[in-house]
């Protein structure tokens, strides 16, 4: 028998600074019905994630590292066009920012910093930034 406590949670503000979006309570919704589901069939000890639009359990114990006991760093694939996208509706300063000396001038004026302050300061940040998506036509 599985002892489980369950909060209902309505994410958005922490996640992304809005409410949810359709496909938020559509993703959550599944999951927490593949979470359940697992636990009633008698699952446990997992994490349920969707792969590939299945859902799959990943056993905690599997996620350990060997060495210290804390769970290991899941990475994200960088090269993946969903990262790129996502990537692109972030926030940031990106190398094409300072390309222009007066969208520069605008973010150190915002910065209350003169613009050599600024680009010595930012500037280094982008130097490894990952070239723009670009998609086959």
């Amino acid at each position: 028998a599985h002892r489980i406590t369950s909060v209902s949670k309505d994410i958005g503000y922490e996640l992304r600074c809005i409410d949810p979006i359709p496909f938020d309570a559509e993703y959550t919704r599944d999951l927490g019905y593949a979470a359940a589901k697992y636990l009633l069939d008698g699952g446990g000890g997992a994490l349920v994630t969707m792969q590939g639009g299945r859902f799959v359990p990943l056993a905690l114990l599997d996620m350990l590292d060997a060495k210290s006991g804390r769970m290991r760093v899941r990475r994200v694939d960088v090269d993946s066009t969903t990262y790129a996208i996502a990537r692109r509706y972030m926030i940031r300063l990106r190398k094409d920012d300072f390309a222009s000396d007066e969208t520069i001038k605008q973010y150190a004026d915002l910065a209350g910093m003169d613009v050599a302050a600024f680009r010595n300061r930012f500037e280094p940040l982008v130097g490894s930034e990952r070239p723009p998506l670009t998609l086959p036509v």
